[in-house]
Parts: structure tokens; C-alpha cells; sequence
């Protein structure tokens, strides 16, 4: 682990530092500049869009302010180490808030389970539902923790560039149950379904199909539990704006209206990129924090070896977002930050989503309500929420242009019924995403909402490594690389370029 802070440089001369160029400025991009930075590079940091942030963006309407992506912050030791390599502390900067409970699941018919890192509190919970699942929840828990400390702790920021490495874990993941899927991991210690669904549904966190993704993201319940839920002051666009800032402070730039048309590669090497203007930006090395099937498929024109336009197009994607983001004239109190609001099915909903990827006329909705926590990010006597509805992928054949606004009619009804009453009249401000807007915006293959869908067979080893195996000098960082998404995930993916890019050599 790099803990070097960077020293401030010499600026009465030229900047002679080696160049890295990074496409995107989502978390894993950002984090990457801040870790090159800091290991002596001249970092300039290209989006395509008006503001940082990629999928973090912050959408400000009507006096409301939302967070269009992340909203839950969680292994926060990630980011206070990218403020210690650069000689600050995150605590002077960002207000981190503890969340309790970090979530309420609420179930059609009202019954309702307080989640949290508390170990009584839990096994009371649990015991709510079914008093003889406690000692099974307790060794669910015990496996979790055993998961994320291979999983997260000892490989999460380790790369998996060669088989070997693969096949030297392959008895860890047998052992941790990696080649089941998650539902199955939590079926073997927990009969109550409800109890199922409670324990199992964290994949969809990061993309997932909780009865196809791989046990080994059993790994999340644990590290909830360790490192707890929390939520950054002013919202999760804080975070982007003080990760500019440490750029800035190394002496890196970033650009905003930047679109990469493609990566320049000669004698097999990245040698910088060439904007859709047709400007030519030179760099020793160029990192990537596009969508994975974007930036092979279409920045190095989908003639790669190994991630080819082939590959791609047979590769499993996540599944899309829906998102709608309301504010209301009006306070709901007794609303938590983060609820979870599961509808009448779950396996076949998921069925319909990630494998039939058809719209169904039921969903299950994740409902953020940021000013139970900081109100300012609304008028007074105002709040702001956004909710989200896991849909499919592009490959539906959806058209969201017409499918939008009922849709969002149909989870307005939804919530009027169930924990936002009068929700139609009290609304200030009202704007949805799509999974069309997610392919338009952030070029995302298939309009996905988390890359390519964690699976087995799409982790680790067989996922885009970090160090491209087809271009020389070339580094993926992201949701779309190992170890996968969420913000521990990208994060984790710009640690990995400790191990797999060279040291700064500053020219005599």
C-alpha cells in the first residue's frame, strides 16, 4: 500500500513529470489521478460531460439538490487514504455521518426489518421473523466475514492479470462457496424466505442477480458490519469535488467537454488519446475509467485480441436504472434515509429482469430520502428523494421515451400507497433517468447500470484486467475492471495500480 504523501513540486520550470492521461472522472477515476499524482505523474483528467463525477454527478433543480448516482458510502478508509497520500485528512474536507439503521427493508404487506451493524439489534431483528434462523444468521455472518477477508481485505486490490494468479484462489473460492450463487450461500443457513431476501439481496447493490451472482459477494453483509453505512454531508458530490481538489493540489488538471474519440496506440502502446475535436493529447500512459466494453469496443475500435467486438457482444451485462428523482413541499419524517421496499416477487422479478429482460408490471424500489440526514439539500420545510427500480438492460428492446412516464406514474401510485401519503400533490420538482439516458450520457453497453454483470465467470481473472492484456501502457479502472462496482469496488480498482504501473521516471 502506497502511504507516501506526494511533495510539492518545483513550479519556476517546465513540468517534465511523465504524463498520464484518464479517460472519465467517475470515483475510480478520480482516485486514479489522485494515486498517480502522488506517485510523481503530471495527471490530466478528460469528461466528456459538463461536470465531474461520471454516474456521481449532482443534478441541482428548483432549489433541490440530488445525487444522480452513490449514495451509500461504505469501506470509508478507501477515501481518507487518497487525502493522506496527499498529506491532508478527509475529516478536514468531507463530514462523514454515520447511518442507523443503514437501511429499512420494507415487505408489500408493511412488515419491515431495521438493518444495521448492530449485533444485538440484528439478532433481535432476525428473531422477529424466525427465532430459530438466529444461530443460522450468526454462522451466515461468520462466513461473510471469512469471504470478505479473502475477498475484499486480501484481493480486493491485487491483480489478476495472469491465470495463475487465478488458479492459486480457485481453492479459496470452492472453499468460500464463490462457484454458488448468493441466494444459495444465505439458503444454507437461513429457512425463513423473508429472512432469504433480506440477507441475500446485496448484489443488486453493484448489478447482480442475487441467484446468479457469486457467493463470494456474500463478502458485503460483513463489510457493512465492519466498516459501517455512511453518508457524506452535502452529498455524495462532495466526495467528487474534493477529489478535484487533490488533483488540482498535485498540480493536475482536469477538463470538462472533453470527449475521447479514441485511444492512440503505436508499436502495440498507448500513446495518448484524440478527442472527437480532433485534438491529440500525447501520454506515457493512458488509464481508462469509461465503461470496459466502451473503451474496447469503441476507443480502441473492438480489434483487440481478447476483448474483442465478439467478445463483447456475448459478454452478460448488468442490469439497467431507473431513477426518478422528486422533491416534495412538504416534510416525511418518518421516512429513513435508505428504504428498501421489496414488492410481491423476488425470484421471478429478477428472472424477468436479468434473464427474460422484460418490464414487468411489478418492481421492487430503493427509495433515498438524503435530507432525513442533511436538510440543506433541500428548501425548508422541503424534501428531497430519489428512487431507483432495477430494470432491464437495453437488450429488452425498451423504449424508454414512451415507457418513461408511465412508468414513473406507476411507482408514484406505489409509494402514494405505501410510505409517501399525498405524494402527487406535495410534489416541488420532478426528472427520471433511464437506461437510454445511461447509454447516451455515460456510453454504458446495453444502457447498463453497473458494467458487465458479477458473475463468476465475468470476475477476477476473467474480467477486463487492470493492465490491459492487448495495449501496452494502458490501465482500467472502474466498475467495468476487477474487482467490480460499487464504491468500494472502483475504488479498489485505482489501488491496483500501485502494483501494475511504473514508477514515475522524471527525466534528468
Amino acid at each position: 500500500m502506497l502511504t507516501l504523501a506526494a511533495q510539492p513540486r518545483d513550479v519556476s520550470g517546465p513540468d517534465r513529470r511523465p504524463h498520464a492521461v484518464v479517460i472519465g472522472s467517475g470515483f475510480g477515476g478520480l482516485a486514479a489521478a489522485v494515486r498517480l499524482g502522488a506517485r510523481g505523474y503530471r495527471v490530466t483528467v478528460l469528461e466528456r460531460l459538463e461536470q465531474w463525477g461520471g454516474r456521481a454527478r449532482v443534478h441541482r433543480r428548483d432549489g433541490f439538490t440530488f445525487d444522480a448516482g452513490p449514495t451509500i458510502v461504505t469501506a470509508p478508509f478507501l477515501f481518507e487514504e487518497l487525502w493522506r497520500l496527499c498529506g491532508r485528512e478527509m475529516r478536514d474536507d468531507i463530514a462523514l455521518v454515520p447511518m442507523l439503521p443503514f437501511y429499512r427493508i420494507r415487505f408489500e404487506d408493511g412488515q419491515s426489518f431495521a438493518y444495521s451493524g448492530d449485533r444485538a439489534a440484528m439478532r433481535a431483528e432476525v428473531a422477529r421473523f424466525s427465532p430459530e434462523d438466529v444461530p443460522g444468521y450468526e454462522r451466515f455472518m461468520a462466513h461473510s466475514e471469512a469471504v470478505c477477508r479473502v475477498g475484499f481485505e486480501e484481493l480486493g486490490h491485487v491483480p489478476f492479470g495472469n491465470l495463475p494468479t487465478m488458479l492459486r484462489i480457485a481453492p479459496d473460492l470452492l472453499r468460500l462457496s464463490g462457484h454458488r450463487s448468493v441466494y444459495d450461500v444465505v439458503a444454507r443457513f437461513i429457512r425463513n424466505e423473508r429472512l432469504r431476501t433480506i440477507f441475500s439481496f446485496h448484489p443488486l447493490l453493484i448489478g447482480g442477480n442475487p441467484f446468479r451472482a457469486s457467493g463470494i459477494y456474500c463478502l458485503i453483509a460483513h463489510l457493512e458490519r465492519q466498516w459501517g453505512v455512511h453518508f457524506a454531508m452535502g452529498g455524495t458530490g462532495r466526495l467528487v469535488e474534493g477529489l478535484a481538489g487533490l488533483i488540482r493540489g498535485q498540480g493536475g488538471t482536469l477538463r470538462c467537454g472533453a470527449d475521447v474519440a479514441r485511444i492512440r496506440v503505436e508499436g502495440g502502446s498507448a500513446t495518448g488519446v484524440v478527442l472527437a475535436g480532433g485534438e491529440t493529447i500525447p501520454a506515457d500512459i493512458v488509464v481508462s475509467n469509461a465503461d470496459s466494453a466502451f473503451t474496447y469496443g469503441t476507443l480502441l475500435g473492438g480489434a483487440t485480441r481478447r476483448w474483442n467486438t465478439r467478445r463483447l457482444n456475448r459478454a452478460s451485462s448488468s442490469m439497467g436504472l431507473f431513477v426518478w428523482y422528486f422533491g416534495t413541499r412538504r416534510k416525511y419524517p418518518e421516512v429513513d434515509h435508505h428504504t428498501i421496499l421489496m414488492g410481491p416477487r423476488y425470484r421471478g422479478l429478477l428472472r424477468d429482469i436479468f434473464e427474460r429482460k422484460h418490464l414487468a408490471e411489478d418492481f421492487s424500489l430503493y427509495l433515498h430520502r438524503p435530507t432525513a440526514t442533511d436538510p440543506l439539500l433541500a428548501p425548508p420545510d422541503c424534501d428531497a428523494f430519489y428512487v431507483l427500480a432495477p430494470v432491464p438492460n437495453l437488450a429488452g428492446g425498451q423504449d424508454w421515451a414512451r415507457l418513461a412516464e408511465p412508468f414513473r406514474q406507476r411507482i408514484a401510485r406505489a409509494l402514494e400507497d405505501s410510505v409517501l401519503p399525498g405524494l402527487t400533490a406535495s410534489l416541488a420538482t420532478s426528472f427520471v433517468t433511464t437506461p437510454q439516458d445511461f447509454a447516451d450520457d455515460f456510453l454504458s453497453f446495453r444502457g447498463s447500470g453497473f458494467g458487465l454483470e458479477p458473475v463468476l465467470t465475468q470476475s477476477a481473472w476473467f474480467r477486463p484486467h487492470n493492465r490491459s492484456e492487448d495495449v501496452a501502457n494502458l490501465f482500467l479502472v472502474g466498475a467495468g475492471t476487477h474487482p467490480g462496482a460499487g464504491l468500494p469496488g472502483v475504488l479498489s480498482s485505482a489501488r491496483v495500480l500501485d502494483s501494475v504501473v511504473p514508477d514515475a521516471c522524471v527525466p534528468a
